[in-house]
């Protein structure tokens, strides 16, 4: 019986396509900018994006604490969702990297407004740390999913702006939320001082994150990953994958999100469902009844050859991805269909 992975979009193997342009790829020394591969996968998201440059790095996580150290200092302050990757899933690094605190607001599925970050900048205050930038995720994970449209964007880069505060992203599923809301990358550039793209989620890449900026922001984020240990060598073939990716598998992501509907369709129909997060994108997040522990549930998955993840008390993720087939769909929605607690 063939292993279904729900666990996360991170999953994924290279397709052979995309193996074969990893091994075609010409390749140089990165830390001395001479990956030509590098340099065009680089290249290739700013534009897309609208922004000026960009740096490849070996995950989203360091995008990400590269963007936060680059924007702050010690004594200051992020301000960003309580649910959000960069606070829950990055290993304290706001504090450990940047000697920043964070200031978290409660939104909805993640997402936050003009309004909630109006009320979280702290007042020019000895006794308080100093507002210095403000982070999003889209899609955002513990949301189950949900995402920004250009419009929420536009109203938040307003209020930071004029209140001088710096913006980034954390765009770890960025362009399932474009499909999802069918919208053009292109605009963000304009909304946003920092921007990282991870390309090993649903895109399908094995490894890497591009973090986008101004020629000066990229610059000063060159010398963070220096720093961080994030200089590679022969990188390029690595970067190979993320250029077959934005080439090939942007358009697909909204196959994984009709799985994924899918898959919750059939659990709202289930006795052992007692709530169910909307599903906006490619991530299922339900709540158990109290009779069904979660490790009750994925031990029976397991036994169908279903891996799933425990997503806190008496909660699973499901999230669909590149290497989900059909078949391994119709698959876990027979086993979730038969389960008996």
């Amino acid at each position: 019986m063939i292993l279904t992975d729900l666990r996360s979009d991170t999953v994924t193997r290279p397709t052979p396509e995309m193996l074969q342009a990893m091994f075609a790829a010409p390749v140089g020394d990165d830390v001395f900018g001479e990956d030509p591969t590098v340099n065009a996968l680089e290249e290739k998201t700013a534009s897309m994006f609208g922004l000026e440059a960009g740096l490849f790095c070996p995950s989203g996580t360091m995008t990400n604490q590269i963007a936060i150290k680059a924007h702050t200092e010690p004594l200051s302050e992020v301000i960003c969702d309580y649910t959000a990757h960069i606070y829950q899933y990055e290993g304290g690094g706001i504090a450990a990297n940047s000697g920043a605190s964070v200031y978290l607001l409660h939104g909805e599925r993640g997402k936050i407004t003009p309004e909630l970050i109006r009320g979280g900048i702290r007042p020019n205050n000895i006794h308080y740390p100093l507002s210095k930038l403000v982070a999003l995720e889209n899609t955002s994970n513990k949301g189950g999913g949900s995402y920004y449209t250009l419009p929420e964007i536009t109203a938040i880069t307003e209020t930071c702006r004029q209140h001088n505060l710096a913006l980034h992203l954390d765009g770890a599923r960025v362009f399932n939320a474009l499909v999802a809301a069918n919208e053009s990358a292109l605009p963000y550039g304009a909304c946003f001082d920092s921007i990282s793209v991870c390309l090993s989620k649903g895109l399908g890449t094995p490894v890497g994150s591009v973090l986008l900026g101004s020629k000066p922001f990229i610059q000063k984020a060159r010398r963070i990953r220096k720093v961080f240990g994030g200089g590679m060598r022969q990188a390029g073939y690595l970067a190979a994958a993320g250029i077959y990716a934005l080439d090939n598998h942007i358009n697909r992501l909204a196959d994984d999100h009709a799985k994924a509907r899918i898959l919750a369709e059939t659990l709202q129909s289930c006795s052992f469902v007692q709530e169910m997060q909307p599903v906006d994108t490619n991530i299922v997040i339900f709540r158990l009844v109290d009779a069904v522990t979660e490790e009750q549930f994925l031990r029976e998955l397991a036994t169908q050859n279903i891996l799933a993840l425990d997503f806190g008390p008496q909660t699973i993720r499901l999230v669909t991805h590149l290497d989900f087939t059909e078949a391994m769909l119709e698959h876990t929605v027979k086993v979730l269909k038969n389960l008996n607690f």
